[in-house]
């Protein structure tokens, strides 16, 4: 096999130090992160090489063909306050293929209640905060209301926290909210409903911190700040597809199936990549992989203290995939309180399906279900569906799979804040990035797209390259 640059994967190793000159810059990793360090590195006038271990690009957020469907391996959605996922749609082209409601609003159905009184709405109106969200929680049908007024209360103390004071990381969410007054209906209802969706883990496993930052950001700090967006496409057409053009276009050598064996310093300062089928030379490499896999390729002396990449605990998600003969949902989305059923997508149109409706359920916090038999899966979740959805009880059932992420997320445990590093390590012209370094956020798209500017930045700093042409949101990032 050629790769880009005239070297072989079946031959002797190769240096390219003898490519043009001028600065180059290894990426290890095609997730979001990756990409986003390749895509600002070359924008500034760096040359890169991204090389990614799978046979494509996009990370955890990938699609992948089952017959004539294109199926997403779980649900992913940003917010409107996600400024840097935002950015990177952009930055490929991808914007009008991903977009955000015009107003959140999020239908809530709770199967505990009779029919017909099960359904409540989330939704904001054109109001300053936090008087936009004041009418849906008046209305809020969920919680009584002496809940509702204690809910209010409890995020205007929200409001007041700092998320980057460390005290807030050694404490949970879930005390937090009981010393402020909230029932555990509450804490189900609503707390619960965002954070578990957004954090992966429950309120009682969630740091205060990660959990303060998630609702002071997208609930607290503008009004549109919690809108909704989600990929209309499959998502390998966005993070792999158009990422490519976007990277070819910056003039950035990608190889996938191009798995990294180790990254040794030089003796001429610069920085030598190993693949099995290659050496690579640069000036600065950036560590864009998870955190085990970080750990492995680091150096010794990189870290003070490598070992906390490997306490940073990880999650699961685990996704139902339904096809039915029928249409059984009108809206784009639900929640569901009652059920194990968290959140249900339709994913007809983005599939490819031309018969029937195709469903995506999004379980996070799966720890009990994630090695659960398909057939026993089948047997909980088919039923839910058919309460939460009455038209389901009429329609068949066409497909029934799963699909699983066991280390889908970092785990946002109280101190994970401690032990995620920052962009710079001490080995100069080494930086990591990922959605599990110090972005400030949780295990997010977003805090990947982040990283990897904030990596970039670093390495540009370096390297003596201008910063001019990175995103507004670089200081946020770093």
């Amino acid at each position: 096999m050629t790769h880009g640059n005239g070297t072989r994967d079946d031959g002797p190793l190769t240096d390219v130090s003898a490519l043009p000159a001028g600065r180059h810059a290894v990426v290890v990793g095609g997730g979001l992160a990756g990409v986003t360090a390749a895509l600002a590195l070359a924008d500034a006038g760096v040359r890169v090489t991204l090389l990614e271990g799978r046979p494509r690009l996009g990370g955890l957020a990938f699609s992948f063909r089952r017959g004539d469907l294109t199926v997403d391996n779980g649900q992913h959605v940003y917010l409107r306050c996600c400024t840097a996922y935002r950015w990177f749609l952009d930055r490929i082209g991808g914007t009008a293929l991903a977009p955000v409601q015009e107003r959140l609003d999020v239908p809530v159905v709770d199967l505990d209640k009779p029919e017909g009184r099960r359904l409540g709405r989330l939704r904001r109106d054109a109001l300053p905060v936090p008087l936009h969200l004041g009418r849906s929680l008046a209305a809020y049908p969920h919680l009584s209301l002496a809940e509702r007024v204690r809910v209010g209360r409890a995020a205007l103390a929200l409001q007041g926290l700092d998320p980057a004071d460390p005290a807030l990381d050694t404490q949970d969410f879930g005390s937090w909210l009981t010393a402020h007054g909230q029932s555990a209906r509450a804490v189900e209802a609503l707390w619960d409903l965002v954070g578990v969706a957004t954090l992966n883990a429950t309120a009682a496993d969630a740091s205060l911190g990660l959990a303060a930052m998630v609702f002071k950001t997208g609930l607290l700090s503008d009004p549109g700040a919690a809108d909704i967006g989600w990929a209309r496409v499959p998502l390998g057409e966005l993070h792999d597809g158009l990422a490519r053009k976007a990277l070819e276009a910056a003039g950035v050598r990608t190889e996938v199936r191009a798995r990294v064996t180790s990254v040794s310093a030089d003796e001429h300062g610069g920085w030598t990549v190993r693949t099995p089928g290659e050496t690579v030379r640069a000036d600065a490499v950036v560590l864009a992989v998870p955190q085990r896999e970080a750990h492995d390729l680091l150096p010794p002396g990189a870290l003070d203290a490598p070992g906390d990449l490997l306490e940073i605990g990880t999650a699961p998600i685990l996704n139902v995939h339904v096809i039915y003969d029928r249409k059984v949902l009108a809206a784009p989305f639900l929640t569901a309180l009652g059920t194990p059923v968290q959140w249900v997508f339709d994913r007809t149109e983005a599939s490819g399906l031309k018969d029937g409706q195709y469903l995506a359920l999004s379980q996070s916090t799966a720890q009990d279900e994630i090695d659960a038999p398909v057939a026993v899966l089948r047997e909980r979740y088919l039923p839910e569906l058919e309460r939460l959805l009455p038209r389901a009880r009429r329609a068949g059932v066409k497909d029934f799979f799963v699909t699983r992420e066991r280390t889908a997320t970092f785990a946002p445990a109280p101190g994970v804040g401690r032990l995620r590093p920052g962009a710079r390590t001490k080995a100069p012209g080494l930086y990591l990035a990922g959605a599990w370094t110090a972005t400030g956020w949780p295990a997010t798209m977003e805090s990947a797209v982040r990283s990897g500017v904030g990596a970039a930045g670093a390495a540009l700093a370096a390297l003596g390259r201008s910063r001019d042409r990175l995103p507004g949101f670089l200081e946020e990032a770093a």
